[in-house]
């Protein structure tokens, strides 16, 4: 289980730098609970006339992200912090899990 409830104040404003080294974006909109902390250290990072950047902390499904980009838009990015499992193709993962489980021998 991934964990970012303890991440720290300083996580994520090392994450949000991260972001806005590779992305623009005019606003930013954060999945509650989890993207909340990520959005409002991002929100420093805003320009005008770029598309809206959703954000969570952990991708399992994308369901939360879809139901997000439906109220705010197709023009719209989403980026997570880590990913379960793949993401579909608007949204990018800062890291992903990509390890099979280990089967019982």
């Amino acid at each position: 289980k991934i964990d970012c409830d303890a991440l720290t104040y300083e996580d994520w404003e090392t994450l949000a730098y991260m972001i806005k080294e590779f992305t623009k974006f005019a606003d930013v909109v954060g999945i509650p609970e989890g993207g909340t902390k990520l959005a409002q250290a991002l929100k420093r990072y805003c320009e005008k006339g770029y598309p809206t950047l959703i954000v969570d902390d952990v991708l399992t499904t994308g369901n939360s992200m879809e139901a997000i980009r439906k109220k705010v838009g197709n023009n719209s990015i989403g980026i997570v912090v880590f990913a379960r499992g793949k993401c579909p193709s608007w949204i990018t993962p800062l890291f992903q899990d990509n390890i099979p489980l280990l089967k019982e021998v």
